[in-house]
Order: structure tokens, then C-alpha cells, then sequence
């Protein structure tokens, strides 16, 4: 793959200011006057995979690094890694709030991103979901919804690595079919019933499933809880364009601390699980028992892509609290603060509920 050359400053032609990626121009425009920077992007070329197995051993020097310069600090307190302009770093970290970051050095270049998913939701958008979100939160204390959070709103690049494998895949198990027998049951006051009782024919059953995989994803982050983030996907990977430093201007890059081993095999275990509900799909009958699979992998490719997330880190009563939305569909979680008293008066009301049903139907 040849290497997509960046220009390492997005300068405005114009006064000189950083230029930043606009999200509803899909260009680098200057925050200051405005002026669109003549620096084209490639939105229309091909991110090309790379070849597990060849990375797994070593990986060439020409797939490592930034392409530019850029510094890197960690956070003490969640470990998060994240990537700035040299000139630019915060004072606290963008995930948890905390002021505890110090510099990180890795001990081998990182493996450099294939790609990039632009942000297409701008600023203004996403503040108005947020609201929006946080105005469909009843159980939130009256005092929250005054508070003004989103000045802390920052879009940044979360890293996730893709995997494509080809898979050969036999399976074994016992298929069941549901039969009926009349037996005869008696009641609380003596009385005898017959009733219907279902029951389960086994029988062995064996077959055998071929699929492609394509982009399975799993997220690189140390900043964002997984399961939170698996609530906003997808994110568009497969119509990611070739990595330009020009769509980070203006965000916040943070470093992958899940490394290629280990998402390999994260990936491979999500891939086993996808089979074995297609396999089971397969089982003949009604229902199924000890299914075993026996993939064979072949044709394994992975993408090291940046994908966009609008990201809210807040206190309130000094807990700490993370929004996060993807920066492509506006799919948005997070948590937020409950009041006790909402929370108890709506847990009261269910127990009378529940009790009035029951005493209505004794």
C-alpha cells in the first residue's frame, strides 16, 4: 500500500490560524475568519486492508507512526492514552476530568490508522441531541437540568481495529423436535386433569456453515466503557477514507491501548459467537443441544480506523458522569443523575400497582 502522504500543520491561507475540520463543510476551515482552506481531502480513495498473519509477525515501519508530530499523555486515574498537537495538550483528561496526565512514551512506533470515519454530526447538532437527551430524563434531579454541561462537549477519534476472515465451519449437535403426550394431573382439590405436556425428541445432526466476515469491529479505547459504546454503534467503517491528519484538525486523537494481539483475538471470539448462533440456525427441528463448531479461518485482514465520537465528561454532586455520540448518526448513551425521591415515589408506585393487579385478580 503506498503511503497517503498529510501535511502536518493545516494552517488558514488566510490569517495564519490552525485550520480545523469542519464537519458540515467537509473541509479545514479556520474557527477565526471563517476562510476554507484550498487543502483537498481524499474522501473517494480505498483504505486498504492489511494482512493479519504478516502483521502478527512484523509489521513493516511503513504502516507505523503519526505521520506528523505529535505528543502523547496518559491519564493516571483511566489510564486513557491521548494524542495532541504538540502545542495544544489540556490540562485534564477528556474521558474522566482528571488533571492527573503525564507524558507516554511507547516503546515501538504505533501501528499508524488506515483510515478515518470524518465527523459529519457538527458541534451545534450535537449539543441540541444532548439536550434533547437530557431533557428525556425525568428521574434526573430538578437542579441538573439548570446546570450547564456542555461546555464540555469535545469531539475525538476513538481508535477501533476491523477484521475480515473467510470461514470454513462444521458443526455437530443434537437436534430436538417437540412432541405432545396426554397425562393425567391432580388438581389442588382433588379432582384429576388431563393435560397436554410437551416433550423432546433427539436425534445427532451435523452440517456445515461457509461465511465471510467483514469489518467485525472492536474498539481500541481504554477511555470509554464498551458496552456504552457498543450502544451507539455502528460506525460506518467500511466507507472510511484513507487517513489524512487534516480530519483530526481541531479533535482529540486518543491512542489505542487495546494492541493488535489482543483485538485479534477479541475479534476471532466475536466471530466464534456470531457462528454459533448461524450454525445453529442450521439445526433441524425445534430446538437443539450440544452444539459444537470447528472453524477454519482463512483470508484474515484487519484496519487499524478512527472513528468519531462527541464526547461529554461531567461531575454533578461529585460523581462522575460520560455522555458519548457517534459523530456519524447521533446515536447517543450515557448515564446522568438520579434523584432519590423521583426514584423512590416511582418504585412506590409500581408496588401499589402491582399489588392492586393482584388483589383484583384473586
Amino acid at each position: 500500500m503506498a503511503e497517503h502522504l498529510a501535511l502536518e500543520k493545516h494552517d488558514c491561507p488566510a490569517c495564519g490560524a490552525r485550520a480545523e475540520w469542519n464537519p458540515g463543510r467537509q473541509a479545514l476551515v479556520c474557527p477565526y475568519c471563517g476562510t476554507v482552506s484550498p487543502y483537498e481531502l481524499d474522501q473517494s480513495g480505498t483504505v486498504h486492508e492489511i494482512d493479519l498473519v504478516t502483521a502478527l509477525r512484523d509489521l513493516p515501519q511503513e504502516y507505523r507512526g503519526w505521520k506528523t508530530d505529535r505528543r502523547s499523555v496518559r491519564c493516571r486515574a483511566c489510564d486513557a492514552v491521548s494524542v495532541f498537537d504538540p502545542g495544544r495538550v489540556g490540562q485534564n483528561c477528556e474521558f474522566c476530568g482528571s488533571p492527573e496526565l503525564v507524558d507516554y512514551d511507547e516503546i515501538k512506533s504505533p501501528l499508524s490508522p488506515q483510515g478515518v470515519v470524518p465527523f459529519k454530526i457538527e458541534e451545534h447538532q450535537a449539543k441540541d441531541i444532548l439536550k434533547r437527551w437530557f431533557g428525556s430524563k425525568w428521574l434526573a434531579p430538578g437542579s441538573f437540568k439548570k446546570s450547564a454541561f456542555l461546555d464540555t462537549l469535545r469531539g475525538v477519534y476513538l481508535p477501533y481495529w476491523t477484521f475480515d476472515a473467510s470461514v470454513d465451519c462444521d458443526w455437530t449437535a443434537d437436534a430436538g423436535t417437540y412432541y405432545y403426550e396426554s397425562q393425567k394431573v391432580r388438581l389442588s382439590n382433588g379432582k384429576e386433569e388431563t393435560r397436554q405436556v410437551r416433550k423432546t425428541r433427539w436425534r445427532p445432526a451435523s452440517g456445515n456453515v461457509r461465511h465471510a466476515f467483514d469489518d467485525e469491529p472492536v474498539p481500541g479505547t481504554q477511555g470509554i466503557d464498551v458496552g456504552r459504546l457498543r450502544q451507539i454503534e455502528p460506525f460506518p467503517t467500511g466507507d472510511s477514507v484513507p487517513y489524512d491528519t487534516g480530519f483530526l484538525s481541531g479533535f482529540i486523537v486518543e491512542h489505542y491501548r487495546v494492541v493488535l494481539i489482543e483485538a485479534a483475538k477479541r475479534g476471532r471470539d466475536q466471530m466464534n459467537s456470531k457462528l454459533m448462533a448461524i450454525c445453529g440456525a442450521q439445526v433441524p427441528g425445534d430446538t437443539y443441544r450440544n452444539l459444537q463448531i470447528r472453524p477454519r479461518y482463512g483470508a484474515e485482514t484487519f484496519k487499524h480506523v478512527l472513528v468519531p465520537v462527541w464526547l461529554l465528561t461531567y461531575r454533578f454532586r461529585n460523581k462522575p458522569h460520560q455522555v458519548v455520540l457517534n459523530g456519524q448518526s447521533g446515536r447517543i448513551a450515557g448515564s446522568y443523575p438520579k434523584s432519590f425521591w423521583k426514584v423512590f415515589f416511582l418504585t412506590l408506585l409500581i408496588i401499589i400497582v402491582v399489588v392492586f393487579i393482584a388483589i383484583s385478580q384473586s
